[in-house]
């Protein structure tokens, strides 16, 4: 029955009948008439380990139907609500407001009928499971196991792109994208923050920002786990850097001419580097394995953005294809779900190249660490008067900006970054094919 449901239960010690063989020959069969099931802690990404439970929307004992929402859960990029399968009613809370469990754990249970509600609890108290969540105050650094690879796939959600709404499958429960407030930075809000605090008079105190107590040991959040991990893996990974001083004062009035319009520099900056990325598909490959790479199907540029307690890089997907009106708002679009942590996973992790942009802050160079899976990186400096040498022996002044490229050397070679940034340069020097 378990394998016919693809679903764990416990069944329940009563209400068990056997009915009457028909033949000797035929085998007998029992019917389950009532069952205690597990809700699992759902893996709401590729890249998710363990889940926080933000709230439980409901409580013990309360009565479930199938497709309500049961309890919100903290995934490494999104707070997501978790619905059941199953009409029934919510048993036992394994798993308490502000725990972390490992994906594929058990977090409650649900009884079917009322009579199994007592059942379920001793259960649950019993449960191993029970005991296991990490809680996230906890310095003691005990991480828990990760779950096997497929048990994860097994787990995997099916979104629904119309109705922003998620399937489990396996037993799995459905998630949808829940808004939580936060704050979000990109290449638009270079107005929206101070690059330095003022200077203090003699003698005054210097406080640290609101909520940070200084001398205490600070857990990572789920999303500041999630980077870290990933900025580990990246070490694995050969990497190289090449720079290279772009001119941008045609982009800078052609930025200027549209942006009433509701265009962004972000949505040109992706522009041009897919543009560029059509003319070598070498930059915009991948190694995943250390033995092949892969030549990808679709430039999809994820712009890395800064939000309270980490980092998330929304992807503008089919950069090259589709116009920079378009680009613009879809680009406006992924930053408010962002701002809202409701970014569903194929909206921040099918990036095939990333940009990063510091230059709202006043940054002239940087270098950024390559995102796993992918084969470069671009990080983008301020755009600033520079004085330069014209053609004629004269002196003149151009807006320039830098940029740096981190790439994956086992793929990509210094000779194939410079002639894509030599692409890149003309694009944006010239960027008359931005707006077609």
């Amino acid at each position: 029955m378990a394998q016919l449901l693809k679903t764990t239960f416990l069944p329940s010690s009563i209400g068990r009948s056997s009915p009457k063989p028909i033949s000797t020959n035929r085998a007998r069969t029992t019917q389950v008439q009532a069952k205690i099931r597990e809700i699992f802690m759902p893996a709401l990404s590729s890249t998710m380990t363990e889940g926080k439970i933000v709230s439980w929307v409901k409580s013990e004992g309360d009565k479930l139907s199938k497709g309500e929402s049961v309890v919100v859960v903290e995934s490494d990029k999104a707070d997501m609500d978790v619905e059941t399968f199953y009409d029934g009613y919510l048993a036992a809370i394994m798993v308490e407001e502000g725990g972390v469990a490992s994906v594929g754990s058990a977090i409650a249970l649900l009884a079917e009928t009322q009579e199994e509600i007592a059942e379920a609890r001793s259960k649950a108290s019993s449960s191993p499971s029970s005991s296991s969540a990490v809680e996230p105050a906890s310095t003691s650094g005990n991480t828990p196991e990760p779950p096997q690879p497929d048990k994860i796939a097994q787990l995997l959600l099916t979104c629904n792109s119309k109705s922003g709404s998620c399937c489990g499958v396996c037993g799995a429960p459905s998630i949808r994208g829940r808004e939580k407030g936060g704050s979000i930075t990109d290449v638009e809000a270079a107005a929206a923050a101070s690059l330095a605090p003022a200077t203090p008079k003699v003698g005054s105190t210097v406080t640290p920002p609101t909520g940070i107590v200084l001398g205490t040991v600070a857990p990572f959040t789920t999303m500041q786990g999630a980077v870290s991990r990933n900025m580990v893996e990246s070490l694995a990974v050969p990497t190289f850097r090449v720079g290279y001083t772009i001119t941008t004062d045609a982009l800078d009035a052609l930025y200027k001419k549209i942006k009433s319009k509701g265009v962004t520099m972000t949505a040109l900056l992706a522009k041009a580097t897919a543009l560029a990325l059509v003319k070598h598909p070498v930059i915009n490959s991948s190694c995943r394995d250390g033995n092949s790479f892969t030549y990808n199907s679709s430039i999809n540029i994820a712009v890395a953005v800064a939000m309270d307690g980490g980092l998330i890089t929304p992807v503008l997907q089919d950069a090259d294809k589709v116009d920079i009106y378009s680009l613009s708002r879809k680009w406006k679009e992924l930053v408010d779900k962002a701002r809202a942590k409701q970014l569903q996973p194929h909206e921040y992790n099918i990036g095939t190249f990333t940009l990063s942009n510091l230059g709202m802050f006043g940054v002239d160079r940087f270098d950024a660490i390559l995102p796993p899976g992918t084969g470069a990186i671009m990080a983008v400096g301020a755009s600033q008067p520079s004085v330069v040498a014209t053609k004629d022996g004269c002196i003149g002044m151009k807006n320039q900006m830098q940029v740096n490229v981190t790439a994956d050397h086992r793929v990509i070679y210094g000779a194939d970054l410079a002639s894509f940034l030599q692409t890149l340069a003309k694009i944006i020097e010239e960027p008359k094919d931005l707006t077609f």
